[in-house]
């Protein structure tokens, strides 16, 4: 979410994704401030000249705003980014690590000094005042013209914090209501707080729903983590994820986060130069415009990874979504827990620590989060979204791209899946071929298995009964006398 930080405000427990907005002009005497607001009727000359204030810039949208407004805004005067130490990293060590990503490859080929416009504040917005110290306050107020809040915690379960513990795990659940976690029960806060202020600010608020992958921009299929969809697709591609609760007819809102960026921007510009009386909720989602369904996303995800495999896959792809919550344990228990019980006890025998088990359980945690979102369809309004797109110019349409209809569904999740194995896994493409032989031989494998388990069936079951004999010498006639059929009826029509 993002707004422009009004002098003694701060922004603690504002949401994540919103559009930017501008600031009257301040005085340059501590850092030069570009123009605000004018009749502009390009979003590219909006943001020449601009000082702007980016929450959450390290992390995945972040980063893709940030390489988004250096790339196609080279004039923009300077990108100031509120950091955290973490880790044990510094905060210099933070900035200068995501500089270095991939992510940056063209900004950096057409400027290799880019990030000389990029300057690091400082800042923890768990605290107050954000942590902020009073020299980058007065220097933040003095030239900052826009604000994009994209920071926020992506865990569905974060426990709330602000009174003792055990009083809020007590409350929480009656807090929340109806809502699903704490993650949506705190955006809907969010909202209602940057609503309450929106007669002091100009406002514009983005909602994307499940982000996912870049469709085009920098390059297709760009992701840098294993959050939302991306671990579930890594976890299908490596023949772990065998089974899923959800509705294979449900829309799966996937929205690529090029199209989340370029619409943020746009809504900025529009947000600023406009200035509408209210603030605008832009709904940024697909599930109305060019729907896609968790049935057809199971088969092209299966279908891609059989096509690109990722390395040493413990498993060939083959996973099963169903909505029905019998079947979907049974599943569970066959293709998931089983396994695990067998590989780790291969794993003890030969010396080794076992953690199959351990990786299925954070696995069903992981998955159980999202049951909720693939089992249910929502209906979003998207009058604001077009709106916005009729007021860009038609280069503005082309460089900042946020139209959905475009996007072809199989060949995003193509990319999709062969990013999590470039950039999230970083496998070489090189060693697919490799990757093939090995599903190759999962695959005998399996059918090795399966052969013994029949084998093993008869002799303990079968074998052993005359009427389970019965039965089965009479299945083996009655396919007998099928195959006997067909081939004299295919002998008289030649």
């Amino acid at each position: 979410m993002s707004t422009v930080l009004p002098e003694g405000r701060d922004l603690d427990g504002v949401g994540e994704e919103a559009a930017a907005v501008d600031g009257p002009n301040r005085p340059t005497d501590l850092c030069s401030s570009g123009t605000a607001g004018g009749n502009m009727t390009s979003v590219v000359e909006y943001y020449t000249g601009k000082n702007v204030l980016i929450t959450g810039a390290t992390g995945f949208m972040g980063k893709v705003l940030v390489e988004k407004l250096l790339r196609t805004c080279p004039e923009v005067q300077a990108l100031y980014i509120l950091v955290r130490p973490k880790a044990g990293q510094s905060m210099q060590q933070r900035v200068s690590d995501m500089m270095k990503c991939k992510l940056f490859d063209r900004v950096r080929e057409d400027n290799p000094d880019f990030h000389q416009k990029i300057i690091p504040i400082s800042s923890e917005l768990t605290q107050p005042g954000l942590a902020i110290s009073p020299e980058d306050q007065e220097r933040l107020k003095a030239c900052i013209n826009i604000v994009f809040h994209c920071a926020a915690t992506i865990r569905f379960d974060e426990p709330l914090k602000w009174m003792d513990d055990d009083i809020v795990l007590d409350i929480t659940p009656r807090l929340i209501g109806d809502r699903p976690n704490t993650y949506t029960y705190t955006k809907a806060l969010a909202e209602c707080v940057v609503q309450q202020e929106q007669d002091k600010l100009n406002i514009g608020i983005i909602r994307p729903s499940i982000v996912g992958a870049s469709w085009q921009e920098p390059f297709p299929g760009w992701i840098d983590n294993f959050n939302g969809p991306s671990g579930v697709f890594i976890a299908a591609g490596k023949g772990i994820l065998r089974t899923m609760r959800a509705n294979n007819d449900a829309v799966a809102d996937l929205i690529p986060v090029d199209t989340v960026v370029n619409l943020t921007l746009a809504a900025g510009w529009y947000t600023a130069v406009h200035r509408p009386k209210t603030a605008l909720v832009y709904n940024c989602t697909t599930g109305g415009i060019n729907p896609f369904h968790w049935g057809e996303i199971e088969h092209h995800v299966m279908s891609s990874f059989k096509r690109n495999p990722l390395d040493q896959a413990f498993r060939r792809p083959n996973a099963n979504i169903t909505s029905n919550y019998l079947i979907y344990q049974y599943w569970i228990l066959v293709s998931h827990k089983f396994p695990a019980l067998i590989y780790d006890l291969f794993l003890r025998l030969s010396g080794q620590k076992p953690q199959m088990m351990r990786i299925f359980n954070r696995l069903h945690k992981a998955i159980g989060l999202l049951e909720y979102f693939s089992s249910q369809d929502w209906e979003w309004n998207s009058e604001n979204m077009n709106m916005l797109m009729s007021q860009l110019t038609a280069e503005d349409r082309k460089t900042f791209n946020f139209d959905v209809r475009q996007l072809n569904w199989p060949e995003y999740i193509e990319n999709y899946c062969l990013g999590t194995k470039k950039y999230v896994l970083n496998e070489d493409m090189s060693d697919i071929p490799a990757a093939r032989q090995h599903l190759r031989k999962l695959r005998n494998i399996r059918y090795t298995f399966n052969t013994l388990l029949v084998v093993f069936i008869w002799r303990v079951f079968i074998a052993r009964s005359q009427m389970a004999r019965n039965i089965w010498y009479f299945v083996v006639s009655l396919c007998f006398k099928f195959l006997s059929y067909f081939r004299a009826s295919s002998t008289l029509t030649n």
